[in-house]
């Protein structure tokens, strides 16, 4: 009979489990298990398979800027202008080959930050125990637990002792959880089935024996996993740019050229042959070549500028996208905090209150009393409760390790997050101290469960036994007779519990873990302490416990918040731990608490209505306890009032909404494969602020695709005035195809590169997010344009017409200078559109600088070199008549410069009325 690995085992007890797997306490055979292997297949999720480089490399040639290219060199190539066509069909492949080395660069980035470890499981086959390959396993396997061990399956426990797991990559939830073996019902939500394991978690304390009831794409992290493929996703908001861009260019590109035809076949009269040798020309004049390529070149420097900021690009839209949104739903636990939990109080049974600095597992850092260092040798109540903190546990904390070149190095560490941070705290009192902690002998260990709400230690030091004794404050008090004072112990009085339970309550509501510690006389104990023992102890103090905001997150939310970007917070954490930090990093201001909404909300009170839901969203910034299918809704919700969203996450919960999200961000330290598989941007640190200074890094790419647009479209426009007024005038073309070519290749080209460099200037994180449905063209700069082109349209005329009667190719000479040359100047004033080239400093941009000298050597090597000036049908111009042609192309500077002035006075105007 066929194992249903559908089955809710939760809902059934530990004798049915067994039956139902057709299995027992000794575990299967190796014969059934080999049989099993062959029914169900191995213990692994399919990957997706990657795509081939040939493939990738197809993919670049979808773009319809690049079909509007294909179809200018298929005109060209009818039209017998072979040159034409094998310049054009340079730019698509240069196009192509750099948006394939990005995708392939940044697959193999991703790869790198995989897991390369084979899990291993231990397993009891014919009763025996065995180490096996977790793909191996099967259901009905037998699977043995402890402290530290990834779960390799779904399971269902069979014997627990004193386990917890962490299942923070599943279900968000970054605290442990404590399990056991009862059946519950079957209604019984995911995150709170406690008696079942799941694959991608792991033991943080104890030890069990499990069923395996799932293996593979049926485990739940398999389903999810799975699901993603039906998660509907849209085309990127940028590629919806760019094509819109590209249609626009088409279409005036196609009627230019029609107007020229007609102009020029109805009009003038000319040969069919000859208009369509001027059609040709005026399609590539009316079409920028170099855009695609130049559009691939700004994505690909901010994916690269992006990755020395630790946040490696998937997709090069991303890039892009990053600078338009609007919205950053962000997880809490190791993007806005550190993940690393730390004693940062102490409240001593004398009244002291102490502050401890330093964060993370480092132990670096000071105990201090109202700002003052503090000796822990010359507190004997310090000094007890720092013996106690590192005795009485069971965690391990290494040497320090380098994770990545270029981080702090931190140690590695195994056990309780809670007891990491207790032993933490020993550590940084003895840092630099001789016999600030005695050493001692354990004798016994009582495990911490639930019940108990504490865990115990037995132990010899200085030739006396003691029990040790860390827990829940509630539970220490009730069984606490003294409390340790600096005189020595005392009685614990009502008046001095209600004390500790005051400051206990303090803390509690700023969201931290409060644990207590205490300690007895165990003379009277034999060799195996039991929960008996646990009496009359005499109370030492109590820690607080956070999860510390990561250094610089608080900055990196008002950063958000001065650039118009909401910051939300999506947690699986619980609602008065998501509250205080979201108020300590700034996401909760103090005005919120004036609002008739809550600060927070958790996932059963949104169980609402969908028009209360909305209203929900569009008024609380935290939400705690949520689920994948609440972290989708509230995603597409936002995106349904126009928001461009960036979602973060790490665990295979967040898949979903990262996969649905405009921008999905992957953790790449503690992210899970599947969400790393899902988004487009992965943190190679997992910081906050990191996703802020690629929405900076975004932000300047679409500036600078904007502007390089702006600054190729100004030349098109430019020759197509110049091709209809010429006709118009029945005089000859001012410069062949070939010619228009070089200007928009090499010369806006060469151009282009360094204008691709900018930097954002001052205020460029000041400035509300570009609305979504924004076009990469838009009114704002057509008066720009316009005028541009009047200038060069103007300059053309006239140099054309006095250089005419000395023969058109020393005409057309004269205009190719003054056209490529205004451009070469208009490149600084592209650098930006708001502030004059002279306050952000004309030669700051030192690519734009070797740009124009590369530039101007061009010009002057296609001129006045034999074989290139014959080619392109030159003539040499006179040093003189060459300087003149220069000194009038500087105009454009001096015009744009005019047109700022006007731009920020008719603003400031403006803002006056406002």
């Amino acid at each position: 009979m066929a194992i249903d690995q559908k089955f809710p085992y939760h809902s059934i007890s530990v004798q049915q489990t067994l039956e139902k797997m057709q299995s027992g306490q000794e575990g299967l055979t190796e014969e059934e298990a080999r049989s099993r292997q062959k029914q169900y297949g191995a213990n692994e999720l399919t990957d997706k398979e990657g795509i081939s480089p040939f493939i990738l490399f197809l993919n670049q040639f979808k773009d319809f800027l690049i079909l509007v290219l294909v179809l200018a060199a298929a005109v060209a190539w009818y039209a017998g202008h072979m040159v034409d066509v094998y310049v054009i069909l340079a730019v698509i492949l240069f196009n192509a080959i750099l948006g394939f080395l990005q995708g392939y660069r940044a697959e193999k980035a991703i790869q790198a930050l995989k897991s390369m470890l084979k899990q291993e499981a231990k397993v009891l086959r014919d009763g025996n125990p065995r180490t096996v390959e977790a793909r191996q396993l099967v259901p009905g396997d037998l699977i043995l637990l402890e402290e530290g061990d990834s779960i390799p399956a779904d399971s269902r426990l069979l014997r627990a002792r004193n386990l917890q797991t962490i299942e923070a990559s599943l279900t968000g939830e970054s605290l442990p959880i404590e399990k056991h073996t009862d059946p519950l019902e079957e209604k019984t939500n995911l995150g709170d089935r406690v008696n079942m394991l799941w694959k991608g978690t792991h033991v943080a304390r104890g030890s069990a024996h499990a069923m395996v009831t799932a293996i593979g794409a049926d485990t739940e992290l398999g389903k999810i996993s799975h699901s993603l493929g039906s998660i509907k996703t849209t085309a990127t908001n940028f590629r919806k740019k760019t094509e819109r861009l590209a249609k626009q260019m088409a279409l005036i590109a196609i009627a230019t050229s029609l107007l020229v035809f007609i102009l020029g076949y109805f009009l003038r009269g000319y040969a069919f042959e000859e208009v369509l040798l001027i059609t040709v020309a005026t399609l590539v004049a009316s079409i920028p070549e170099g855009l695609p390529a130049v559009i691939t070149i700004v994505l690909a420097i901010g994916a690269s500028r992006m990755a020395r900021q630790n946040a490696i690009t998937r997709e090069f839209s991303a890039t892009e996208m990053l600078g338009s949104v609007s919205v950053i739903l962000t997880d809490k636990t190791g993007t806005l905090t550190k993940s690393m939990l730390t004693v940062g109080k102490v409240y001593l049974g004398d009244g002291s209150e102490l502050e401890v600095t330093g964060t993370g597992y480092t132990p670096q850092g000071e105990l201090l009393q109202q700002g003052q260092p503090i000796n822990p040798t010359k507190n004997d109540v310090l000094r007890k409760l720092l013996f106690i903190a590192k005795v009485c546990n069971n965690a391990h904390v290494g040497e320090p390790v380098q994770r990545k070149e270029g981080s702090s190095p931190e140690p590695e560490v195994t056990g309780d997050p809670t007891e990491v941070a207790l032993l933490v705290l020993a550590r940084k009192a003895e840092a630099g101290q001789q016999g600030v902690i005695p050493e001692a002998h354990v004798v016994d260990d009582l495990p911490f469960n639930s019940e108990q709400k504490f865990r115990a230690t037995l132990a010899e030091v200085e030739g006396q036994r003691e029990l040790l004794v860390v827990g829940a404050p509630e539970k220490i008090l009730k069984l606490s007779s003294h409390i340790l004072t600096s005189v020595g112990p005392q009685e614990l009085t009502q008046e001095l519990r209600q004390q500790i339970h005051g400051k206990n309550d303090e803390w509690a509501d700023r969201a931290m873990r409060v644990l207590a510690l205490a300690f007895r006389d165990g003379s009277s104990i034999g060799d195996s302490a039991k929960s008996e023992d646990v009496r009359e102890l005499t109370w030492v103090g109590i820690t607080g416990i956070i999860d510390p905001p990561r250094s610089g997150v608080q900055e990196a939310v008002a950063d958000c918040k001065s650039a118009g970007i909401r910051v939300m917070m999506v947690t699986g954490d619980h609602k008065k731990t998501g509250a205080a930090i979201a108020k300590e990093v700034g996401i909760l201001e103090p005005e919120a608490e004036e609002t008739d909404y809550p600060l927070a909300l958790q996932e059963d009170e949104l169980e609402s209505p969908e028009y209360v839901f909305e209203e929900l969203v569009d008024n609380v910034s935290v939400f705690t306890r949520v689920s994948p299918n609440t972290k989708l809704r509230i995603a597409e919700h936002l995106q349904r009032k126009g928001h461009l969203i960036a979602m973060t996450g790490d665990g295979v919960n967040d898949a979903p909404a990262l996969k649905r999200a405009d921008v999905g961000i992957a953790m790449g330290i503690r992210g899970t494969d599947v969400a790393k598989d899902a988004s487009q941007i992965v943190l190679s640190d997992d910081n906050f602020a990191t996703i802020v200074r690629a929405v900076r890094e975004g932000r300047i790419v679409f500036q600078n695709v904007r502007q390089t647009s702006f600054f190729l479209l100004t030349t098109n426009f430019a020759f197509v005035s110049v091709f209809i007024v010429t006709l118009l005038l029945d005089w000859p073309f001012p410069l062949t195809a070939t010619q228009i070519l070089w200007v928009n290749l090499v010369t806006d080209g060469v151009m282009e590169l360094g204008l691709a460099t900018e930097r954002g200037h001052g205020d460029i994180m000041k400035r509300k997010p570009v609305p979504r449905d924004a076009n990469i063209l838009d009114k704002s700069v057509v008066p720009y344009i316009l005028l541009m082109s009047i200038i060069m349209l103007g300059l053309t005329l006239a140099v054309f017409s006095h250089y005419l009667p000395m023969g058109e190719e020393t005409a057309r000479t004269a205009v190719f200078i003054v056209i490529s040359m205004t451009q070469v100047f208009n490149t600084f004033n592209m650098r930006s559109l708001e502030h004059s080239i002279f306050r952000i400093g004309m030669f700051s941009n030192r690519y734009v600088n070797i740009a124009f000298v590369v530039s101007v050597a061009l010009q002057l090597l296609v001129i006045y070199t034999p074989f290139l000036s014959g080619a392109f049908r030159f003539e040499k111009l006179p040093l003189p008549d060459l300087l003149v042609v220069f000194l009038l192309s500087s105009s454009v500077i001096w015009a744009a410069e005019a047109y700022k002035l006007f731009a920020r006075k008719k603003r400031q105007a403006e803002f006056i009325l406002v």
